[in-house]
């Protein structure tokens, strides 16, 4: 149930961010709806009607390639999706006055969505199905396929649309990663840190003293010195990341510090 509740509330914003921000504005998007668009700004064919077309034909095609529970989300969610457009295309909604800020909220909201969507494990994709028949019959990357489709589906609206308002319609798809991101990942954000160090134990120590954190400790060798070391892990908070770097140049200030960042931590010791 809360698969079908985070598939429909992202599937209602997504439609919101469609009808009320990009097709008044003239923005597109990637997949599947980013070519429902741009039928309907070339032909006047409603989305709504377009978009569970367009992915029929693609299932049909692709569905021995997808696995079955991802293909009974994809469809509820499409059907979902598709309603939704087909109902709010009908409240009115006026062009902004600032195109920008139409590309901005449409990117927030959509954004939103996708992290809904996301997280019950199911997409409004289209180009993922090529992306997967291509890579099952031609060996090609998943990632790399479906990136390439998608930016060939905002080239296009360059002939369609014009191209002040694809590039309108990129900063809405960047807006949109960046939210999803932060919708997956949390607003929390935190970063894993790998410290090599002569000085190990002081850093460690200073680390549970001051931050009132902890760390894995693992053995390295480097493969120049053959010299074993040892290598500190430890996972904080983003806005703490300068404070411990902070600790550890007082104490090496030669210390290798490698800094990743990581999507979603759980279990252990955070403070």
């Amino acid at each position: 149930m809360k698969n079908i509740f985070y598939m429909t509330i992202g599937s209602l914003l997504f439609a919101l961010a469609v009808t009320q921000l990009a097709m008044p504005n003239s923005i597109a998007e990637g997949g599947i709806v980013g070519i429902a668009l741009l039928i309907y700004y070339s032909l006047n064919i409603s989305p709504g009607v377009s978009t569970p077309i367009i992915f029929v034909v693609l299932l049909a095609v692709g569905v021995r390639y997808l696995p079955r529970p991802i293909v009974l989300k994809t469809v509820y969610n499409v059907a979902v999706f598709s309603l939704f457009l087909w109902g709010l295309e009908g409240l009115y909604a006026k062009p902004i006055e600032d195109p920008l800020l139409a590309a901005i909220f449409a990117g927030v909201i959509t954004g939103i969505g996708f992290g809904f969507i996301y997280q019950a494990g199911s997409s409004i994709g289209g180009s993922s199905i090529i992306a997967r028949m291509l890579n099952h019959q031609l060996g090609w990357h998943l990632t790399g396929v479906t990136f390439a489709i998608d930016v060939l589906i905002v080239i296009m609206g360059v002939f369609i649309i014009g191209p002040t308002y694809t590039m309108y319609t990129l900063i809405t798809l960047y807006v949109g990663k960046i939210v999803t991101d932060f919708v997956l990942g949390g607003f929390d954000s935190k970063k894993a840190i790998n410290i090599i160090s002569p000085y190990t134990e002081e850093i460690s120590k200073r680390i549970t003293t001051e931050l009132a954190s902890s760390a894995t400790v693992f053995y390295g060798t480097g493969e120049y010195s053959k010299e074993q070391r040892k290598v500190l892990y430890i996972v904080v908070h983003s806005h703490r990341q300068l404070k411990l770097k902070r600790v550890i140049k007082e104490t090496d200030p030669n210390a290798f510090i490698v800094v990743h960042n990581v999507k979603d931590v759980s279990g252990g010791f955070i403070s």
